[in-house]
């Protein structure tokens, strides 16, 4: 939605742009994005609270994410088993294991640190960026850009830039709505978006990097903004946010925590109430199944 005023009337949210009214049925949306010349009121925000609808502030057409609302599901459950595996040297590895497997499909050894696979997966985006150039005839002398100067970068790096800003916008929003941390990574540690990054990087080498170079071939007037609308079209086309999810419940290692009732499938807790000769009640959890 843009250049429109968000709130709410008697009947529910409404957008409004001049005259026009246009009713949003957030009870069925994951997420508005609210485009430029928009504002919102508070009122707003906690309708969309209340239905566990995310709201994110974008650029034009929703290229660009700039900010999102906090997750859109009340359920800490996935946060408490990131936060478990992450935690856990032996696990941890093995979604690392699982991530090089995706993106690269290959098998690696049983035991190899941390390190090494951070090793084994530079050398193979390093090859990746080598093939791009060579097809495209882009010449390219590696990944350098100043997040001080962007104007500093060669037309490649701002292109792969700007696209995998989009690919990391995309993934931040899918990651929030399903209740996953953000800055709980595996690869990547120590930022707020460290899992935004290790997701994304699952994507570069299929959509990011053959996009950038592909567009920065073509020399379009506006790189930055060709790319951008290019990166729309390839991951809409890629179905990327229907594969989001699960790709993620895959690298992390439980496959079964998708569908619709996934939240209401694993440590639901019944309160037994059991009386007693006095009168009284105690209880006791009992783990539903």
């Amino acid at each position: 939605m843009e250049m429109g005023r968000l709130d709410v009337d008697a009947n529910g949210l409404v957008f409004q742009q001049g005259e026009s009214l246009v009713r949003v049925p957030i009870d069925q949306l994951s997420i508005i994005m609210l485009g430029p010349g928009s504002t919102v009121t508070h009122a707003a925000v906690k309708s969309l609270s209340q239905n566990n609808c995310l709201l994110s502030w974008t650029g034009q057409d929703g290229i660009r994410l700039y900010a999102a609302s906090i997750g859109g599901t009340y359920s800490a459950r996935r946060t408490i088993r990131q936060a478990k595996l992450v935690s856990d040297e032996e696990r941890r590895l093995e979604v690392a294991w699982r991530m090089y497997r995706f993106r690269f499909n290959e098998t690696i050894p049983p035991v190899v640190s941390l390190e090494s696979i951070r090793g084994m997966e530079g050398i193979r985006v390093r090859r990746c960026y080598a093939e791009a150039s060579a097809k495209y005839g882009i010449e390219w002398s590696g990944r350098h850009y100043d997040q001080d100067d962007w104007n500093k970068g060669d037309p490649i790096n701002r292109a792969l830039s700007a696209a995998n800003a989009c690919l990391y916008g995309v993934c931040h929003a899918g990651i929030l709505s399903a209740g996953y941390s953000p800055a709980l990574g595996f690869v990547h540690t120590g930022k707020m978006l460290s899992f935004v990054y290790d997701i994304g990087d699952l994507y570069k080498t299929e959509l990011t990097i053959p996009t950038a170079f592909r567009l920065t071939a073509e020399n379009p007037p506006e790189l930055e903004r060709a790319v951008r609308m290019e990166c729309r079209k390839v991951f809409h086309e890629f179905k990327l946010m229907d594969r989001l999810l699960p790709d993620i419940a895959e690298v992390l290692g439980v496959s079964d925590d998708t569908g619709e009732n996934a939240d209401e499938l694993e440590g639901r807790i019944v309160t037994l109430a059991v009386g007693t000769e006095d009168g009284s009640f105690s209880w006791e959890p009992e783990r539903e199944g």
